[in-house]
């Protein structure tokens, strides 16, 4: 990626979330690897055909386990936010291309009929040396009155997006600066296939000096895992989501992006969908923090399991 960058190459970029397999691709050796990618949102025809999706969620006794060692592992000290994620199985007549095909959705991935993202969250965007986050936290059926008000309100929300905005404020002072919060807190609307959903967004910005193309690779992986699919402290708290989750997410919650030659726009891999040996499973989650109720948790990790048809 640094080379790339330091030859204005433009070129594609996928990180797991443990980056054990990251893969760069040149824009001219994309055809050839079976990936397509849409960045921003674009008009979609809908599917022509009536959709069946069945979801299995992880047992409720399972997820409680799972949370309530997180939440013993906040108590402790050794985490202030978790993000804790289950898998669950599918069943559609949608192929992983028509899902990619008729998303509307800001970011979208499909790489090689493995798995298929159509992705709401910006990782970072640079442009013109001005380097942005975009953390994603909070989601609220859209459909319950005053819904807007309830999640801007919620005391337990509120906190764990706050930690959140002091993460990545932190990260991006690393790398860059005159980093400041440019927008708390505002609330975009997703159409899904089941329902509406309201999430909340804030963007924090800072200034690159130098050359930053040379440093495209480093400026990147010094940031991840994101901070918002991972929590606060990062490293203590990766370890507390491998204990609690035992697999490895493997591109589930990494980020992908694409890079122009001057700018640079990415995505963390959230709403994801992949082809296993047992069948599709979407991976869905949310973040834990000792204020968390786990029924109210347990029913956002199934909210978030849609595809966003109309």
């Amino acid at each position: 990626m640094n080379d790339y960058g330091a030859m204005r190459v433009p070129f594609i970029f996928i990180v797991d979330f443990e980056m054990n397999k990251p893969v760069v691709f040149r824009t001219d050796e994309i055809s050839g690897n079976n990936i397509r990618f849409a960045i921003g949102e674009k008009e979609v025809k809908p599917i022509q055909k009536k959709i069946y999706f069945k979801t299995y969620p992880v047992e409720f006794e399972k997820y409680d386990d799972a949370f309530n060692y997180v939440v013993h592992q906040i108590s402790l000290g050794n985490s202030y936010l978790t993000n804790l994620t289950f898998p669950t199985r599918i069943e559609t007549n949608l192929s992983l291309e028509e899902i990619y095909t008729h998303s509307r959705a800001r970011y979208k991935l499909l790489l090689d009929d493995k798995f298929v993202v159509f992705s709401p969250e910006c990782f970072v965007k640079i442009e013109d040396g001005v380097i942005s986050s975009y953390p994603m936290k909070g989601t609220i059926d859209a459909s319950i009155p005053s819904a807007e008000e309830i999640i801007l309100n919620d005391e337990k929300e509120m906190a764990e997006h706050i930690t959140i905005v002091d993460l990545i404020r932190n990260d991006l002072s690393i790398i860059a600066k005159d980093v400041h919060v440019e927008k708390f807190r505002y609330i975009e609307k997703i159409e899904t296939n089941k329902k509406s959903l309201l999430q909340v967004s804030s963007k924090i910005a800072g200034k690159l000096e130098g050359n930053y193309h040379e440093r495209i690779g480093e400026i990147i992986f010094s940031m991840l895992p994101a901070g918002s699919i991972s929590g606060a402290p990062k490293k203590k708290t990766v370890e507390i989501i491998q204990n609690a989750e035992k697999l490895e997410r493997g591109y589930y919650t990494g980020v992908f992006g694409y890079y122009d030659g001057n700018n640079l726009d990415s995505a963390v891999m959230i709403r994801f969908i992949e082809q296993t040996a047992e069948g599709l499973v979407y991976r869905s989650g949310g973040g834990i923090t000792f204020m968390s109720d786990v029924n109210s948790e347990y029913q956002e990790l199934i909210d978030k399991v849609y595809v966003p048809f109309t």
